[in-house]
């Protein structure tokens, strides 16, 4: 049995031009690339709704909706933000050049269009955007809790670590929706988003402290990188794993008890799997002398109110 071929990089080509599309097409596929093909911005959205493809080719002027546009929408939807989108453009004067980078576009390419070129800026983004989401993944397996935002307060991106965090604080499922209108109005104020050792905004949750975020610094001219803890978690597993003599990690499966989680949210907020979680548990019902988690979020909960 021969190995079964990779799968092909799928390249959305939008363009108004039959003949463009047609020459183009041809050539990509040639070149191993799967090809989608949208003759309008709306055309292309819908795609993109269905199906996100590797990289995007798009056409700069094209009806209705021209390429800057359709760049901006496609840019809001989180499936495609970090999709490279080269541009394809018989406009080469420095201010649309600008446009498209502007719009949210990783390069540009005048017409008429250079295969051999077209074939190597392709090969370089695809690369650049795998680093960066190899990169976001490897943040998510050591458990970091992060969040990049633009200047406008949109999330950028954030590692799955932080989204369960986020969720599990505000109790809601779209958290990052109530995070953003937060993010938002706090970067408008331009004194405090700026990096510094107290630079931290807090997020309140029914009337108490949910979710903390430090700005860790500025990456790039619009992406700037949040680290999220839950709101007073380290002290109060700090006070837990003194007075129950827990380890550091079983202080913080305790804490996530008494605020009612259950061991499947647990093991996702501390990137644990459900059979370390229950070790744990077992550790802890020894060291609080008790048979079951009620009993010890009732003695957990009792330690956190006192202080």
């Amino acid at each position: 049995m021969g190995e079964a071929p990779l799968p092909r990089d799928i390249v959305l080509l939008v363009d108004d031009s039959p003949e463009a599309l047609g020459f183009l097409t041809d050539a990509l596929e040639q070149s191993g690339f799967s090809v989608l093909i949208a003759t309008s911005g709306q055309a292309a959205l819908n795609i993109a709704d269905r199906i996100t493809p590797d990289l995007i080719l798009l056409d700069a002027v094209m009806p209705s909706m021209d390429g800057f546009e359709t760049c901006r929408r496609m840019k809001a939807n989180v499936a495609v933000s970090q999709v490279p989108v080269i541009f394809m453009t018989g406009l080469t004067e420095t201010e649309h050049v600008v446009h498209a980078l502007e719009s949210g576009g990783v390069d540009y390419l005048s017409k008429p269009i250079n295969i051999d070129e077209l074939r190597a800026r392709i090969r370089v983004h695809l690369r650049n955007a795998r680093s960066a989401q190899s990169a976001r993944v490897a943040l998510d397996a050591a458990g970091r809790h992060l969040l990049a935002v633009k200047k406008d307060g949109t999330i950028h991106w954030s590692t799955p670590q932080a989204t369960r965090l986020v969720n599990a604080a505000t109790g809601n499922d779209d958290g990052l929706d109530i995070v953003v209108k937060h993010i938002a109005a706090w970067m408008a104020d331009g004194d405090k988003a700026n990096p510094g050792r107290d630079n931290v905004l807090s997020i309140s949750h029914g009337g108490q402290p949910a979710l903390q975020l430090s700005l860790l610094g500025a990456i790039g001219a619009d992406e700037y990188l949040f680290r999220l803890t839950a709101a007073n978690q380290r002290s109060d597993d700090g006070v837990l794993r003194q007075h129950f003599s827990l380890t550091h990690r079983e202080s913080e499966v305790l804490l996530w008890i008494a605020k009612g989680k259950s061991n499947r949210d647990i093991g996702e907020i501390l990137g644990l799997s459900s059979r370390t979680v229950n070790k744990h548990l077992e550790q802890i019902y020894v060291k609080l002398g008790v048979e079951n988690r009620a009993s010890a979020a009732v003695k957990a909960a009792h330690v956190l109110h006192e202080i």
